[in-house]
């Protein structure tokens, strides 16, 4: 089997956004958000007209979806491939657009209800923060306790997942191995085999169900986000490398990433074995200086996790 990329806007919004896929959101919704009983999402409502439309032509990559719980609340999901100038401050403004355009002028303000948007990359957001999900809210610079929830911004940053099917410890752990590695698996894991909204995403993403025409549309899109991630690579790495000529070629500048990376996986295929997934996908997302760094780690890790550490986690005090 072969299945969809779910982090390209077509899959996504075909897994998550079409008739079939309330449960789907549901799930998934209630593992990202930590949320439970008496306080999980029963219910959800698309907002959205186009749910799953075809790539040529389709601009956004947010879904509009209407939450039912104990009261009605607005979530907006939004998965973003490629980081776009100003992308922290759009999120800001569609959450709160949706949170503005809850009622007409002249209606009272009491009946607005919570939004919390969101948002998924297939990048690093925060380097200050460890964690692959980060939440948001308006607080009090005197007292932190005292918040207003009116409006919640909540983040997922995939390349900071890097657990191994092997050590997937809950429904979120899944959601996260599932969005991260579904583009590149042949068949379902075992570890995401008890959760039936998952299997229901997988059978979605099955590249067996797609038209000839969708299939190709989607393989077009997949190959364009590649491109835009790569020339954000590598202008980020000419960025980094002030003391290279400024007339140096890219293919020069690949090569150099490329000997690097290719080096420290040997290093690791020597020391660890065959490596998982993740690690090619972090080594695609390294700059230079980082791959130095890891090279650095593995004379002395104990585990693969170790190579991979944050670089002051690896200098004594």
């Amino acid at each position: 089997m072969r299945f969809l990329n779910p982090k390209t806007d077509f899959a996504f919004k075909k897994i998550f956004g079409s008739i079939e896929s309330p449960d789907i959101l549901v799930s998934f919704l209630n593992a990202i958000l930590a949320l439970h009983p008496p306080h999980q999402i029963t219910d959800v409502q698309i907002m959205d007209p186009y749910l799953a439309p075809k790539i040529k032509g389709m601009k956004d990559t947010y879904l509009d979806v209407r939450v039912k719980d104990q009261s009605e609340r607005n979530y907006i999901i939004e998965m973003q491939v490629l980081n776009v100038a100003g992308f922290e401050k759009r999120v800001l403004y569609n959450a709160c657009k949706t949170f503005a355009g809850q009622i007409q002028q002249g209606e009272p303000y009491y009946l607005l209800t919570n939004v919390v948007a969101v948002t998924i990359t297939d990048f690093v957001m925060f380097e200050e923060l460890g964690n692959p999900t980060n939440r948001f809210m308006l607080r009090s610079t005197e007292c932190t306790d005292v918040c207003l929830d009116d409006l919640e911004l909540v983040f997922a940053e995939l390349p900071k997942f890097t657990k191994g099917e092997g050590h997937l410890e809950n429904q979120v752990d899944k959601w996260f191995y599932f969005l991260k590695h579904a583009g590149v698996l042949q068949a379902i894991p075992k570890a995401l085999a008890d959760e039936p909204a998952i299997l229901k995403a997988f059978a979605i993403a099955n590249k067996a169900a797609l038209t000839p025409e969708e299939l190709e549309d989607q393989e077009r899109r997949e190959l364009f986000i590649q491109d835009q991630r790569g020339a954000l690579i590598f202008a980020e790495q000419r960025g980094e490398q002030k003391g290279i000529e400024k007339g140096i070629e890219i293919g020069e500048l690949r090569g150099i990433f490329t000997g690097k990376a290719g080096t420290l996986l040997r290093l690791i295929q020597r020391r660890f074995g065959q490596p998982p997934a993740w690690v090619h996908d972090r080594l695609a997302d390294a700059g230079l200086e980082t791959l130095d760094t890891w090279t650095d780690h593995i004379l002395d890790a104990a585990t693969l996790e170790d190579v991979f550490k944050p670089m002051d986690d690896s200098q004594d005090v």
